[in-house]
């Protein structure tokens, strides 16, 4: 969906998985995209990502970080699935509105009558003999 010279990819030591090698290991992986001055996304599309992704952008640009993994290979794998997954649903067009309905005759009475035997339920508890 986005071509990778648009991508930028930093490097930096993680601290998950790797023994004594996450010392000197770069195999945390931060991948970030400018979506605002993308080329490759439709101006409708850019929108409804930036709308959506808006808690997450910095100046335009998302930025998601991968260090789950031992090798930093495996991390720039995680870190483009994530990207790709956090860009598709934001792209996702939105869900049909739901249609209004009413409430049947039925459902009404089942209802009342279920408030009216829960009030007799009560009013049985008041402790009035009469």
């Amino acid at each position: 969906m986005v071509p990778a010279a648009e991508l930028t990819e930093r490097f930096s030591r993680s601290s998950g998985p790797g023994g004594q090698g996450v010392n000197t290991t770069d195999s945390r992986v931060e991948l970030s995209l400018d979506v605002a001055a993308s080329g490759s996304l439709p101006d409708t599309l850019r929108d409804r990502v930036l709308s959506r992704l808006a808690g997450r952008l910095v100046d335009g640009v998302v930025t998601v970080v991968a260090s789950e993994h031992r090798t930093q290979l495996a991390n720039r794998k995680a870190a483009r699935e994530r990207l790709a997954q956090l860009l598709r649903e934001a792209a996702a067009p939105p869900p049909a509105k739901r249609r209004p309905t009413r409430p049947t005759r039925g459902s009404k009475e089942r209802r009342l009558g279920a408030k009216k035997r829960r009030g007799e339920i009560k009013r049985g508890r008041q402790g009035r003999f009469d």
